[in-house]
């Protein structure tokens, strides 16, 4: 209904009076979950896998955002397109990148490489940073940070 999905940004909205910030992780699916987030938020990041398929997959959730945008979350915006599982020495990844930019979409500068560590930190369910602090994964995460906080 309605109602409960918009219950999210209205405790939201109270908690921020206690919060410069509120970060919200959802499923990569578009479903109940991930749509009352975007309705509470102001902003998203939209992770972006490099290849073909996930190219496709991120125009279908660019118009999905828009009609959220239009029906309940007019200040929703795209804070940028965060880019994930990089690999620099690979042609497809630099197209698609350049695509992306060619149409104007926030591409953030700040992309993530693959890496085993990152499995072994979720199957260890520990944070990357505190599983491997120096890893360069690690350091590209704190790269993004520092992007977004700037």
């Amino acid at each position: 209904s309605k109602y409960k999905i918009q219950k999210l940004a209205k405790y939201l909205d109270k908690l921020g009076e206690d919060y410069d910030r509120i970060y919200l992780d959802t499923p990569p699916a578009l479903n109940f979950y991930s749509i009352s987030a975007l309705i509470a938020a102001d902003r998203c990041l939209i992770p972006f896998d490099c290849d073909v398929f996930a190219q496709q997959a991120l125009y279908d959730l660019l118009e999905e955002l828009e009609e959220i945008r239009e029906d309940y979350n007019e200040k929703l915006a795209v804070e940028g397109i965060v880019i994930n599982q990089y690999h620099a020495q690979a042609s497809t990844p630099r197209q698609l990148i350049e695509e992306l930019q060619a149409r104007d979409l926030p591409v953030l500068a700040a992309p993530l490489m693959s890496s085993v560590k990152m499995r072994e930190s979720h199957q260890q369910h520990r944070p990357l940073i505190h599983l491997d602090p120096g890893h360069k994964l690690t350091r590209q995460y704190l790269e993004l940070f520092a992007l977004l906080e700037g």
